[in-house]
């Protein structure tokens, strides 16, 4: 509606009504911190809206996400100061202030953990695919996997694979190119069905992620004054939904390493076949008369 809104201006609104939200939050009264959680609600719509209008406008760019990232880490460490500051100089109880360290550390903890699991999880699909190319070339007549990276037959930075590309194991199914979550599924077999039934209601199956964590320490805790209890309870929530996703993601990498393990056999099976089959007879020039 208004095109000359930018996302990065966006960005920069949000960072302002946080830091409105943190100034009310600091007073300490309820009525505070009614107003402190209505401006922090706000500040989150519009935290919401800046990517979207980047990629729907075409304006996106990689500073705005650098911006973006930053100004939520701050916007929640001076929240999480103010709140609790404010709670600790109007009832003088220092737990408060080993609280707002604790909400700080698990909203880093969050961030950093989905960093570092979407990484391994596309360094093992990188891996795996790489892995597919090889087997791939040597069934088709034992071209260099070097050759086909360089050709463009295989880009490694968009790891990507041609959809002519099937592999087969022993001519049977195909092999995966992703580590699976099989052993995941096998342990807990009702997985797929809450998953769907979530789904299917517009729910995360992540629950209890960064943003309800912020919602029930800044929006919800202080509406309801009960700042305490409920960070407690939002901060044991994230903390319960990372161990399953970390615990998933070790079930993951197991997958990952015994997919891989059969590439490396399929691969050595057809290394030696090649090897194997006979060199083609040179051919007999024709003679004209």
């Amino acid at each position: 509606m208004w095109p000359r809104v930018t996302p990065n201006q966006i960005t920069w609104a949000a960072l302002v009504m946080g830091l409105g939200a943190a100034a009310c939050f600091s007073r300490g009264d309820w009525s505070w911190l009614i107003a402190g959680a209505v401006l922090y609600h706000v500040s989150f719509i519009l935290d919401c809206m800046d990517g979207k209008l980047a990629r729907l406008t075409g304006r996106g760019s990689e500073f705005g996400a650098w911006l973006d990232y930053v100004f939520d880490r701050l916007r929640v460490l001076i929240c999480a100061v103010a709140l609790m500051g404010g709670q600790y100089s109007r009832t003088g109880d220092v737990d408060y202030v080993w609280l707002a360290l604790a909400v700080v550390f698990l909203d880093m903890l969050r961030y950093i953990d989905a960093l570092q699991i979407f990484k391994v999880r596309h360094g093992m699909r990188k891996k795996l695919k790489r892995r597919a190319v090889e087997l791939h070339l040597l069934e088709a007549g034992g071209t260099s996997s070097e050759a086909a990276f360089g050709a463009g037959q295989y880009n490694d930075e968009q790891d990507r694979l041609p959809e002519s590309f099937s592999v087969r194991e022993g001519g049977r199914a195909p092999v995966p190119l992703i580590a699976t979550q099989e052993s995941f599924l096998r342990r807990f077999s009702r997985y797929e069905r809450v998953r769907d039934y979530l789904v299917g209601h517009r729910i995360r199956t992540h629950l209890v992620s960064g943003i309800e964590f912020q919602m029930g320490v800044f929006i919800i805790a202080p509406l309801t004054g009960a700042i305490m209890v409920t960070t407690v309870a939002a901060g044991a929530l994230l903390v319960l939904f990372e161990l399953a996703i970390i615990y998933k993601l070790l079930l993951s990498t197991r997958d990952f390493e015994r997919i891989l393990a059969s590439y490396d056999d399929l691969l050595q099976e057809q290394a030696q076949t090649v090897a194997e089959e006979p060199a083609p007879a040179p051919a007999v020039p024709h003679l004209s008369a």
